[in-house]
């Protein structure tokens, strides 16, 4: 049975055989976020290992990681589960996450791949040059509120209007899947920035205010703050931890 969605395809994808090295040439390096001080721009993935589609913008997107004043993050769903291959990183939250974004989008149908800038635009991205221009225009959000760290909370300073506050846990290493089943079956896929945990700390109203982070991340997974206008809002400002 087809999912209940549709899958965008581009021919402009990346040529078959690639490298993810080789990909990082066609993306400039940028400044850090540290030394232009301004938070990274959030660039979210939804993808599914069971999509044949998906592979090429998700080697634009491992490439894109490389840059400091960007923060990739992929995140697995699961409507293509039923065509014979589950895939190892989906859960039905990101699955609702990407609908949250398809109604603020004022869609009525979710697709693969995804890429989602700042939470305020999308593209399918597998043209890379049109990936590229889609981050350059991403609008940043006026008088966002900074965000400090400690060891066990985290701060929003003051600012304008009210959005959720979220920590997002990460892989930063590349995790090769082997896919046995479904439509790349015999591929072995890489996955990177790959999302494990999706935690609301709480709601912010403008003021400043601190959350507690609840609980240890899992050995390896690096995390990130993201305060987020609800229901699929544009983010406000983002920080690594």
């Amino acid at each position: 049975m087809i999912p209940k969605t549709f899958v965008r395809r581009q021919i402009a994808a990346a040529p078959i055989g690639l490298t993810i090295a080789a990909l990082v040439s066609f993306f400039p390096v940028s400044p850090s976020a540290a030394e232009t001080n301004t938070p990274p721009t959030v660039v979210e993935l939804f993808q599914s290992q069971g999509c044949s589609s998906c592979p090429p913008t998700n080697a634009n997107v491992i490439a894109l990681s490389e840059r400091s004043d960007l923060l990739t993050l992929s995140f697995g769903v699961t409507y293509w589960d039923q065509l014979g291959w589950k895939d190892t990183f989906a859960t039905a939250q990101y699955t609702a996450r990407q609908w949250d974004y398809a109604h603020a989008f004022h869609r009525k149908t979710v697709f693969t791949p995804q890429v989602v800038i700042n939470g305020s635009t999308d593209l399918v991205g597998q043209d890379r040059a049109e990936l590229g221009e889609a981050i350059k225009r991403a609008r940043k959000a006026a008088n966002a509120p900074g965000i400090a760290n400690s060891p066990d909370a985290v701060t929003v300073g003051n600012g304008s209007g009210r959005a959720d506050v979220w920590l997002v846990r990460y892989d930063p290493a590349i995790v090769q899947v082997p896919i046995q089943r479904g439509e790349n079956t015999g591929r072995t896929l890489p996955h990177k920035n790959v999302v494990h945990q999706l935690l609301k700390l709480g709601e912010w109203s403008g003021s400043e205010l601190s959350y507690k982070i609840p609980n240890a991340a899992r050995a390896g997974l690096r995390e990130a703050v993201l305060v987020q206008r609800a229901s699929g809002g544009p983010i406000l400002t983002a920080a690594r931890r």
